[in-house]
């Protein structure tokens, strides 16, 4: 993190070539978990009132607490309001948003994309009654906390080539319980990752998807102890598996792959395969050529683009999630997402943004995603982890 004095030149350069007047952060008992990372604050300190902090295109910050709160923002730059009473509060607010026309804040017109949006309408109310008008701050956000450094996608590339190693573990894992044995078991190969996991100094903050044929037909199925299913030959396994390194400034890698488990892959299965891969590819290619061109890209545009490979092979009903998500600290990042059915994502997609590409195909007794990540340069884009180019398939005798 920048101190402050480097962050708020930050700011403002970025205010100024945005054409925006300041960029308006305001909490509440930690509604707004992006202005603690974007201007280094605690997010575990004890912040029980409201706290408002506008940095203007230029000049002085201005920050606005309560008077049992006083220090709240003394470890940033600006001038100190302090109020006491909701009047005070109020007048306070709109004498330093004076002069100004258009404010960013974390909000999302019409909620389209809610991932930033964290200002209650009360207070945008308040905000418009002095006379301003509320923009969103989606792509200030994906600058200063979703735009990677060279260190962090160095970071992320290595632990990518960790877990595609690790998913071909648990595949060949599950095929000698399956010779052995007679089957294996979703939780158990479940447990061998996160084993695997840890002793590589990984960590992730939910356990691997791993779905065996009906299982692997909804996207967010996960083994329990109370609830998982064996794993038998000739069955369709799918392994989702997602991490980062335990480094505080490490970013997650997120893939997802399916293997046969058997010498002879059904037909239904290896043509579902090939509509998921091929949609997969085209959203690479999509975003390579149009950025090759200099256009600017939004992220449901490739959603659109994605989706339409499947749906015109039939299976449009059965792809029921966006196309990717944006990776960083968490590994459903602040940035944007390849979305325009859950949501409509208007954001531009930033050169050193990382986001996943995967459509799945969802079907009643089974299930195929592929995931790979994609590193957005200038002029194209950067497929961080291998990819899938095969239905995995292993002889049993």
């Amino acid at each position: 993190m920048s101190d402050g004095a480097t962050l708020i030149s930050e700011i403002q350069a970025l205010l100024k070539e945005s054409g925006l007047s300041a960029w308006l952060f305001f909490d509440f008992r930690g509604s707004d978990p992006i202005a603690y990372r974007i201007l280094g604050l605690d997010p575990a300190s004890h912040a029980t009132r409201r706290w408002l902090y506008l940095i203007p295109a230029e000049g002085m910050p201005t920050k606005i607490v309560h008077r049992i709160e006083a220090g709240r923002l003394d470890a940033l730059p600006g001038e100190k309001q302090v109020y006491l009473e909701w009047t005070a509060l109020h007048e306070i607010l709109a004498a330093a948003l004076n002069g100004h026309t258009k404010v960013a804040m974390q909000y999302s017109p019409r909620n389209d994309v809610p991932y930033v949006s964290k200002v209650d309408g009360g207070m945008l109310e308040l905000i418009r009654q002095s006379g301003v008008e509320v923009v969103t701050s989606a792509d200030l956000v994906q600058q200063f906390e979703c735009v990677w450094d060279a260190k962090r996608l160095q970071g992320h590339r290595r632990t990518a080539n960790i877990i595609t190693a690790l998913v071909r573990e648990a595949f060949e894992l599950a095929v000698e319980q399956i010779r052995d044995q007679g089957h294996s078991d979703e939780l158990a190969i479940q447990e061998f990752i996160m084993r695997r996991l840890a002793k590589e100094e990984l960590e992730t903050d939910f356990p691997p998807i791993v779905a065996v044929n009906q299982n692997a037909g909804n996207p967010h199925y996960g083994p329990e102890p109370a609830h998982h299913s064996s794993i038998q030959a000739e069955s369709l396994l799918l392994i989702d598996l997602w991490a980062r390194h335990i480094d505080a400034e490490s970013v997650f890698a997120d893939i997802t792959w399916t293997a046969w488990m058997g010498s002879s892959v059904p037909p239904r299965v290896a043509e579902v395969f090939e509509v998921v891969r091929q949609a997969r590819d085209t959203g690479v290619e999509f975003l390579n050529r149009r950025l090759a061109r200099g256009h600017v890209v939004h992220g449901w545009e490739v959603d659109d683009a994605v989706r339409k490979v499947i749906q015109d092979k039939g299976y449009g009903e059965n792809f029921i999630h966006r196309t990717g998500h944006n990776l960083g600290r968490e590994v459903h990042g602040n940035g944007v997402n390849f979305d325009n059915l859950e949501t409509h994502d208007n954001r531009e997609v930033l050169p050193g943004v990382c986001c996943t590409i995967e459509p799945g195909i969802y079907l009643p007794d089974f299930g195929i995603r592929s995931e790979i990540d994609v590193f957005v340069k200038e002029d194209g884009v950067e497929v961080t982890t291998p990819p899938q180019e095969e239905l995995i398939s292993f002889s049993l005798d």
